[in-house]
């Protein structure tokens, strides 16, 4: 007796996840299979006699309970289909299962765009808040006028802000 390939239960999955599919996107006429379909994963037995057939349905959640009943009342034509396509000796009874997977994914990627705008929002807002405490401190308000503020600091000297003083009468001037 030839020894088993303990790899053909992943191969024979793949096959009939493939004509899953097909069958699914251009022969399968049930009206409860509404939304977008896909077959995510197939699991066989090692005997190949059950394939659990994992599908994610984009849609609502009556869409996903109507198209599982949909897909559910179809397997038996399809268990068929898949056993001559694939030339088994048995053809595997499919039953199929929501994949949830996929919705997951979609929750942790809203999740994580949510917390990276959050971030942005909170770099944005130190940002803006920083600037106008250094702007301030670098530029005299308008609205304050030196001889009326009451602080040291505000004061100033006339001789101090003026620059050099005006040439005196008595210096006399340079000729450059």
């Amino acid at each position: 007796m030839p020894p088993r390939d303990p790899r053909r239960p992943d191969r024979v999955g793949a096959a009939v996840r493939e004509e899953v599919a097909a069958f699914i996107s251009r022969d399968l006429k049930d009206p409860r299979v509404t939304g977008l379909v896909t077959v995510t994963a197939v699991e066989m037995t090692r005997d190949l006699r059950h394939a659990t057939v994992y599908v994610s349905v984009m849609g609502s959640d009556a869409d996903r309970t109507s198209t599982l009943e949909g897909l559910t009342a179809s397997a038996p034509h399809l268990r068929g289909r898949v056993g001559r396509a694939l030339r088994l000796q048995f053809a595997p009874e499919i039953t199929f299962r929501l994949d949830e997977s996929v919705a997951r994914a979609a929750r942790i990627e809203s999740l994580l765009a949510d917390i990276k705008r959050a971030e942005a929002a909170v770099a944005d807002d130190a940002t803006t808040d920083a600037a106008p405490d250094v702007a301030s401190d670098a530029t005299p308000d308008a609205t304050t006028d030196a001889t009326t503020d009451a602080t040291p600091d505000a004061t100033t000297d006339a001789t101090q802000t003026a620059g050099p003083s005006a040439p005196d009468d008595d210096v006399p001037a340079r000729d450059e």
